[in-house]
């Protein structure tokens, strides 16, 4: 099978979230299995000069914008045995940052319109073109519209995979006709309580829908999670099937981490304690056994930062130390400053994107604090679990999917159900309990890190849903 990858981002050439990370590792290894796959994104001005050097000019194209007609050139270059297409015009991507502008819409209407245009002058010919969130939700919509019946577009499959339900590329219904040329007689397909909703369309027309995780795929089908689409996913879940995302192992591997202060394994934990003190000295928190919650996250409301607010200060005083990563909203962002002045050698906040202090803090800290609201899968979990650092986590999502409360035989973290503070805490009283029996702990953090988060579990159910829509 040829799959082809449309997103928005795709890591090594441009990240802001997970999104990228799937992009990035997914492609790879449902290759190695034995299947041929390539991704297409825009070519952002943001993207390294080094990677930009190695790409070739495959041709440039004019794309119909609604009534317009814009230059699109398509660039190549093959990365890690995936080859990578670029979707190129300056006007549209040579822009500090990728998202957050007021033509975002008409932005990626182009770039979905450009993919589909794009397969008549590249080799790679897709047996499923496998689309990612809004950004590249009229793919399937232009291909119902457009290209179906075209010669040398017979036979694709569409698949749209749902990363986060609450961004759906919602406009007022003017963008119909002035920017996405889709047919008034076509128009039910994107309309939707009064907007035009660019997901709701790949829903209506993509052959197969994925969410990131089992759980996510049935909460999504309740108002509080759907953000105003349940009403349409039930009626489409005989081809909703969610899938669990998984890690890039070699990325985050502590045997081999060049990042980290020292390496360690599952059989051998000496690393670990190493990493656990030069995190303790290059944060400033004060030396000593009390148990190090490690929090990296995006500083916004459905991450559940609410609870920590309320309970921090309890937290700091059952003996607590907390390394903390993140940006986002300011009114989080100066709590965590507020907390790391009052608290000096117990909290240590840090602000903005930084990879490699990340990785520090997964394999420094003994646990793990995510009580979000929502979390369509979740990466840092499991993450943490690779580097023998136990997850607290609320039950929703990925973070139910992934994490089983030590309360049983197969226990990998700490799970408490309701978004309430005070469940969170008896959470993380329950871990620091067993925190404080030693034995207890090492055994915890040996069936912790022994979890298989690799994507090669997830590749097979994917590849087994390709095989699916192409036998039908």
């Amino acid at each position: 099978m040829k799959i082809l990858f449309a997103a928005s981002e795709a890591v090594p050439f441009a990240a802001s979230g997970g999104l990228a990370d799937v992009t990035g590792s997914l492609p790879k290894a449902i290759q190695a299995k034995g299947h041929q796959c390539a991704v297409v994104i825009p070519l952002y001005k943001s993207i390294d000069a080094e990677l930009r050097a190695e790409m070739t000019f495959v041709t440039n194209i004019t794309v119909d914008v609604s009534w317009r007609k814009q230059y699109c050139g398509i660039f190549t270059v093959e990365h890690g045995g995936i080859q990578y297409y670029f979707i190129d015009n300056e006007y549209y991507y040579y822009r500090e940052g990728m998202y957050g502008f007021y033509d975002d819409c008409e932005r990626f209407v182009f770039f979905d319109r450009a993919v589909l245009e794009m397969l008549k002058y590249v080799e790679f010919k897709p047996d499923i073109i496998h689309s990612n969130d809004w950004q590249t939700a009229l793919i399937p919509v232009y291909f119902h519209v457009y290209y179906k019946y075209q010669e040398g577009y017979n036979g694709i499959r569409n698949v749209f995979t749902i990363h986060n339900i609450e961004y759906q590329g919602k406009y007022g219904r003017e963008v119909l006709n002035e920017l996405m040329g889709i047919p008034m007689y076509n128009s039910n397909l994107l309309e939707y309580d009064g907007y035009i909703n660019m997901m709701k369309g790949a829903i209506e027309t993509a052959d197969k829908i994925t969410t990131v995780s089992p759980s996510y795929a049935w909460e999504i089908l309740d108002p509080w999670y759907a953000h105003g689409l349940d009403r349409i996913l039930v009626t489409k879940q005989y081809k909703l099937k969610g899938i669990m995302n998984g890690i890039d192992t070699a990325l985050y591997d502590p045997q081999n981490d060049p990042i980290i202060a020292s390496h360690f394994s599952s059989e051998n934990l000496t690393g670990k304690h190493e990493c656990r003190r030069t995190l303790l000295q290059e944060l400033g928190l004060d030396p000593g056994d009390e148990p190090v919650i490690g929090i990296v996250t995006r500083f916004v409301k459905h991450k559940g930062i609410d609870l920590i607010r309320c309970v921090l200060e309890e937290m700091v005083r059952m003996g607590m130390k907390f390394a903390v990563l993140g940006s986002g909203e300011k009114i989080y962002e100066d709590f965590f400053r507020e907390m790391a002045a009052r608290y000096p050698g117990k909290v240590s906040a840090n602000f903005g994107f930084l990879p490699e202090l990340a990785h520090k803090i997964y394999a420094g800290a003994d646990m793990f604090l995510m009580p979000s609201q929502s979390e369509p899968c979740g990466l840092a979990q499991m993450i943490s679990m690779r580097y023998g650092t136990i997850p607290i986590v609320r039950e929703t999502g990925g973070l139910r999917d992934s994490v089983r409360d030590n309360g049983g035989e197969n226990g990998n973290g700490f799970t408490f159900k309701t978004i309430n503070a005070n469940d969170m805490l008896d959470a993380v009283r329950r871990a620091k309990r067993d925190f404080d029996n030693k034995d207890e702990w090492a055994a915890l953090m040996k069936r912790a890190m022994e979890c298989d988060h690799s994507w090669s579990a997830s590749a097979d159910t994917y590849i087994e849903l390709y095989k699916e829509l192409l036998s039908q």
